[in-house]
Order: structure tokens, then sequence, then C-alpha cells
């Protein structure tokens, strides 16, 4: 339960930092053009829409900053479980659900996603972890929805049956889709959701059939998770910095070598060696050194050591003009290589290993290693962490009183008698 508590505050949290970011607005504007019978809230603003779509707005908002939680599966794939709480939140407001039932949908969407990415290798075959999302959202928010086991069974093949993502989109020059692809696959999960609730039939055996998901987008024969004890939710990550998470090894080493360094002019290299999965993800291709938008930035592994050995902290708008062309920085990312570790891949199952040497002009060398970093799940944030990190997202918005008030609501949250009382909580 507290490890759950923890996933939830923590997302409403991101969710703040999302909130005013411009594809965060595209979302509100179409959530509030459209109007419903049956009407679900968006976070912060209040908006009425329609479910599907207050889900979508949220979801924006949640997966904006990079900044909510991760896992990294047995098959090395990575994702982020918590972005299924934009669905869950919706369908419990609908069937006026409470904060016990968000916590126990949570750890059940949690574990779908974790177990799934355990026996699939959606990276290694093109996949975007969104669809792993879609799954587990469908059947969190189904639960909230109290399905019918026949209606879970439909609305799971209409959700896997009809929605694949590739990962294309996060490849290259990174698009404002980073951020909505989470949103989408839940948005897509709500709306499979209600409609196996009214009696629509989605397509059988999506999984294990001739032509099912595992035998079309796998290239090995894939075994059923075991779901269950010890559950994967134990095995999620807290972001300590808003950047993609293969980069909070790389942050932290930046951090602890940055006194060593004194100016960055007197840096000649960089050296950073992490696993092949960590390139692949952030640091392939030219994109990563010259980033030119918000979502290349806060997935380079090289950008990301530039700012925290220039400026000691990362902060989202170090993602935006001028920073992205700031000659002096991009003159220090310039500096750094990123190196292939046979270590770091045996390990990465356990942690993102990254040893990060500093080269002195002068020809002095420091080298740091970190391997859990702070927010691991061997190194957990504590609490007065995770309220520093909500607080500084949510101040923005908020006053001091009412950010007290709703951090109460969400570490009370399994004695709260409807979620629908932390949505209005939220708004700004």
């Amino acid at each position: 339960m507290r490890i759950a508590k923890r996933a939830i505050l923590d997302t409403v949290g991101c969710a703040f930092g999302g909130y005013t970011a411009g594809p965060s607005r595209v979302a509100q504007k179409l959530a509030a053009d459209v109007s419903a019978k049956q009407s679900a809230t968006v976070l912060f603003s209040g908006i009425s829409t329609s479910p599907d779509l207050a889900v979508f707005a949220n979801g924006v908002m949640i997966r904006y900053l990079d900044f909510n939680d991760a896992f990294v599966s047995l098959t090395h794939g990575a994702g982020h479980p918590s972005d299924t709480i934009a669905a869950l939140l919706t369908a419990a407001e609908l069937n006026g659900r409470s904060g016990r039932d968000l916590i126990t949908a949570t750890v059940l969407a949690h574990e779908v996603f974790c177990k799934v990415a355990d026996v699939f290798d959606y990276l290694g075959n093109g996949i975007d972890h969104s669809t792993i999302t879609g799954f587990a959202a469908v059947v969190g928010a189904g639960s909230l929805m109290r399905l019918t086991t026949d209606q879970m069974v439909q609305a799971i093949g209409i959700t896997v049956g009809g929605n694949t993502a590739t990962r294309q989109g996060r490849a290259d020059a990174l698009s404002n889709w980073k951020a909505f692809a989470a949103a989408d696959a839940c948005r897509k999960a709500m709306f499979s959701v209600q409609l196996a609730q009214n009696g629509m039939t989605g397509p059988g055996k999506v999984f294990e059939g001739s032509y099912g998901f595992f035998k079309v987008m796998g290239r090995k024969p894939v075994s059923p998770p075991q779901l269950g004890e010890p559950f994967g939710i134990r095995r999620c990550f807290t972001k300590r910095f808003p950047l993609g998470q293969f980069s909070q090894t790389v942050a932290q080493a930046a951090l602890e070598a940055r006194p060593f360094a004194g100016n960055p002019d007197d840096i000649k290299e960089i050296n950073i060696h992490v696993s092949r999965s960590a390139i692949k993800i952030m640091a392939e291709g030219p994109d990563k050194w010259r980033p030119q938008t918000h979502e290349t930035a806060d997935h380079s592994i090289p950008y990301a050591a530039g700012l925290m050995l220039t400026y000691g902290k990362i902060d989202p708008d170090y993602y935006e003009d001028p920073y992205l062309h700031d000659a002096r920085l991009l003159d220090l990312v310039g500096r750094v290589k990123c190196l292939p570790s046979d270590e770091a891949d045996r390990t990465e199952n356990e942690f993102n290993l990254c040893e990060l040497e500093l080269v002195l002009k002068s020809g002095a060398r420091k080298t740091v290693r970190v391997e859990y970093h702070r927010g691991h799940f061997k190194n957990p944030m504590t609490d007065a962490e995770m309220e520093e990190k909500f607080r500084l997202l949510a101040q923005k918005h908020l006053s001091a009183d009412r950010v007290d008030n709703l951090l109460r609501l969400l570490w009370g949250i399994e004695g709260l008698p409807q979620v629908s009382a932390l949505i209005t909580a939220t708004q700004v």
C-alpha cells in the first residue's frame, strides 16, 4: 500500500509540472471542446469532458516532464507504469470509487505492465512501451469499473487487437508525441472498457492466437507472465531528476564529479560508460548532442551531463531556448563521449550503471561510479524528498497551505471515500 501511495502522490506532482506546457494545453483545449452526458474531470483546470478525453489530458500532463516513475524489465525494456494512473483516476471518479480502490487498481496496473514487460522484449521488437501501458490501463480501469470476467476479456481483446505503437516515436529527433503516446494508450484503454461494459465484443486469443500479439509482434515464443508476489511495483523507481531514466545515474555522477571540474571550461573530455541499451535510447545519433526540442533534450545523456556540470542542477526550463542554443553549453556537450560498458550490460536488469570520467585540460582525471541512483528501489527517496519534489512542482499553481492540504490527502488516500475529492482538491 505504501509504495502505491507514493506512486500516486508522485504522479499527481508530475502532472502539476506538466500542467501549463504547450502539449498539455493542446490536450486541454480538445477536452474543453467536448461535453458529455457521462462526464469526467481534467485535473487542475476542472474541465468537464468525455471520459476518454479527460484521461488523455491528464495523461499528457503526467508524462510531459518525463519525471514520473520508471521500470526496467528483465528483457531490458523500459517504461513508466504510473502513466496508467491517468486512466485509473477517471475510472474511479466515474464510478464513485474510494482511495483504497485506487490503490488496489494502481498495484494491479503496475503488475500487468511490469510482468508483461518481463516476458516480452518489446524494445527488441521495435514496439513502444506505451503499447504495454494500454494493456495495463485497461485492466486497472476495468477493475475500477467492475467489469465482469467476460467484459474484461473483451476489453483486453479490443485494446490489444487494435492498438500497437512502434518505437519510432522515440527515435531520432523527438516530438510532442513522446508525452502523448502513453496518454493516447490510456485514452484508448478507457474507451475499450466503456465499449466492453456496453456489450461490445473484441477479438479472442489476442495474445496466443495464430495472429495474436506475441506471434505477430515477437520474434521468439513468449511464456505467459506470472502475476503476484513479488509484485512488480516493488521494482519501480522514482525519478530524482526530470529526464529519461537512463540518465538518472548519469546526472547523479555528473553532480558528484562537478566539484572536481571547477570551471566547465577546464574540462577536456567527459567519458560516460553505460549500457548499450542506454546508448541506443538516449545517446544514438547527432540529435542527442544538438537537441532541437524539449523532448529530445530530456532524452539525451550528453545534454544531461552538460547541464549538470554547468549548473549543478537540472530544471525543466533547461530543455527550452535559450539553453538549447547556448554555445558554451553545447560546446561542453560536444566533449561528451558515450561508450558501451560490458559490465553495465550485464547488470542492467539490476541497475543502470554509469561510470563517468572527467579529463581536465591539466591532465587530471576523476571517475565517479553510480549504480543505484537516488530513487532506485534499492536506494529510495525518503518521504521528505518525495514531498520536496511535489512542492516544487505544485507551488507554481497552489498556495503553500493548499499544497500542504493536498499532501495530507494523498498520504491518507486509503481513507478517502471517493477519488473525486482528490481531483477537486487539485483545481487551481
